[in-house]
């Protein structure tokens, strides 16, 4: 468990940072490679221990994958070329690889099983595994199949009319990845709209499919065909730069080729209603995901509300929102963000528990927090608890304080962002 001593009493950030790959998109890209036809080139993948986890999994299925130092290419044979696995598909820490692997998976005519580390082990999957099992898959686990490891004995699957109780891209991406197995027509209706990185994988694929605001119509037995993907920066790794340059003062930070879907950029909306001094500059040259380049300079902000369909929109983002808040004049509200309690870790209480222990005053509520400005932070002992976002989300805080910070399970941000420390020196003058 890595104990790192944190920058602090930070008096300026200058610089320009070029964001790396975004996890979801990168995820996604390895899988469609996957289960598409003909040789898929990847390039500015991110070698997080997430994505990596599924790039070993698809390993694991018979998929040959060749990694350089600037490109992924994966041989893929459709879902028919995934073969059954010798060993069971450790998904390490990635939410994401293993729920849209099992939506893979529940379509394939082999056994397997799909497992992670502690905090994957305490994560619902029963969002997945019940409609997966109304289509026809037969899954196993522990307490009814609600939690990992999980068997999964795949086969042919019906096409399904599905209401999603929950706004979930994870959730989403699984039923759709199934459905595309099928031999009908299947509708997936969202609660609130989600990420579409998956919708907008498969139209970059060759496939087809509809969506009219929150209802998604997919047809089974689509062929995929290789493509070529540069994926963008991620925008939630590009949040803790755009907050920390809102917040130390004399800053002026350029965020290089940051992926702006519009289902993604809440954290922008957010921050311009607080009052930043955040300026967007668009790439005329959009291939399927809209990319451009943030500049942010210090900033004098307020409190807010976020809430309702926002929430989709920022929710890996609110830990950092979060340490924005403590530095606006007045009060912010988050609500209406339940899901936080099944991430990586409840991010209520722990957002909460660890900015308290650098000054910061702030509450948890039952679906979010309300956090009072503008605090003075100090040094003090914080932890990761192993959630990549709170250990960047503490080493962004730990710049205002005149004293030491020492945050405990650090390397768990080489998840999302292996150089994440190495970016934030090159700003600091």
């Amino acid at each position: 468990m890595a104990l790192k001593k944190l920058m602090t009493n930070i008096n300026r950030l200058n610089g320009e940072v070029t964001i790396p790959g975004d996890k979801s998109i990168s995820h996604r890209s390895v899988m469609f490679g996957s289960i598409a036809y003909g040789e898929t080139k990847i390039t500015n993948f991110l070698p997080g221990d997430d994505c990596l986890s599924t790039i070993s999994c698809f390993r694991k299925l018979g998929v040959s994958i060749e990694e350089s130092e600037n490109e992924i290419r994966i041989t893929g044979n459709g879902f028919e070329g995934l073969t059954e696995p010798d060993a069971i598909l450790d998904v390490g820490n990635s939410g994401t690889t293993i729920r849209l692997l099992m939506g893979i998976l529940a379509g394939r005519p082999f056994f397997s099983t799909v497992a992670g580390d502690e905090s994957i082990g305490k994560r619902p999957m029963t969002r997945v595994t019940g409609p997966l099992t109304k289509m026809g898959a037969s899954l196993d686990g522990r307490k009814n199949s609600a939690f990992t490891p999980i068997s999964i004995r795949g086969g042919q699957l019906n096409p399904i009319h599905y209401e999603l109780p929950v706004a979930s891209a994870q959730v989403k991406s699984a039923l759709i990845l199934a459905a595309l197995q099928t031999d009908g027509e299947s509708t997936i209706i969202e609660p609130a709209e989600t990420r579409d990185h998956t919708e907008r994988m498969i139209r970059k694929f060759g496939g087809e499919i509809d969506k009219d605001h929150k209802v998604i119509t997919v047809k089974g037995g689509q062929k995929l065909t290789a493509a070529t993907i540069h994926v963008p920066g991620d925008i939630s790794s590009a949040a803790f730069f755009l907050v920390a340059g809102a917040i130390i003062p004399d800053s002026e930070i350029v965020l290089k080729n940051v992926g702006l879907n519009p289902t993604r950029t809440g954290i922008i909306e957010v921050m311009k209603k607080m009052g930043a001094n955040l300026e967007i500059v668009q790439k005329d040259d959009q291939s399927f995901e809209p990319v451009g380049d943030l500049i942010i300079k210090t900033s004098k902000l307020t409190g807010t509300v976020v809430e309702g369909d926002l929430i989709p929109k920022l929710i890996d983002e609110i830990p950092i929102i979060a340490l924005l808040a403590t530095q606006a004049e007045g009060k912010t509200v988050i609500k209406d963000a339940e899901e936080l309690k099944v991430k990586e870790t409840n991010r209520i209480d722990t957002v909460v528990d660890e900015l308290r222990k650098l000054g910061a005053s702030i509450e948890a509520t039952d679906d979010g927090m309300v956090i009072y400005g503008k605090s003075n932070l100090h040094g003090g002992s914080v932890s990761s608890h192993g959630d990549h976002r709170i250990g960047m989300m503490l080493a962004i805080a730990a710049l205002l304080s005149k004293q030491d910070v020492e945050l405990e399970q650090s390397e768990a941000i080489s998840v999302s962002y292996p150089n994440f420390f190495a970016h934030l020196n090159m700003l600091i003058h």
